[in-house]
């Protein structure tokens, strides 16, 4: 983990670099599809729900959710993903989604500068990553 500053500019331009959210998207679909069958299901897709953690509280304090509330909410978030209502989700799907979300993230952060803890090869870093190389270059 690192503690890195971006703004929505960041998270929309990566998101826009066809070729370097393209890459993104299909080396973490690749890393969550553990059966190599070119689709992603609840199981599979439970490791990248976890790395949402949607119920983080504020100062990164973890609070111990109600079982229950976490499955229903992870089984709304593999709905969103899964577009077509297959039971899997498969790489259009999850690079759809993923820019939905990422896109609604940003939108929510404003063009302030925010100062985050980001974990190592999250989708988050990648953005910081690509921008701070496109900046030195």
């Amino acid at each position: 983990m690192s503690v890195e500053i971006l703004d929505s500019a960041t998270i929309v331009n990566f998101v826009e670099d066809d070729v370097a959210f393209g890459a993104f998207i299909r080396d973490r679909f690749a890393h969550l599809d553990t059966n190599r069958d070119g689709l992603l299901s609840y199981s599979e897709m439970l490791e990248e729900l976890h790395t949402l953690r949607v119920f983080e509280t504020h100062f990164g304090i973890d609070v111990k959710p109600d079982p229950d509330e976490l499955s229903s909410v992870y089984s709304s978030l593999f709905l969103q993903f899964d577009r077509d209502s297959s039971g899997t989700v498969d790489l259009d799907e999850f690079r759809a989604e993923t820019k939905r979300m990422m896109l609604a993230m940003a939108n929510g952060m404003g063009f302030l500068p925010v100062q985050m803890v980001l974990e190592e090869g999250s989708f988050l870093m990648k953005a910081v990553e690509r921008e701070t190389a496109i900046t030195a270059a």
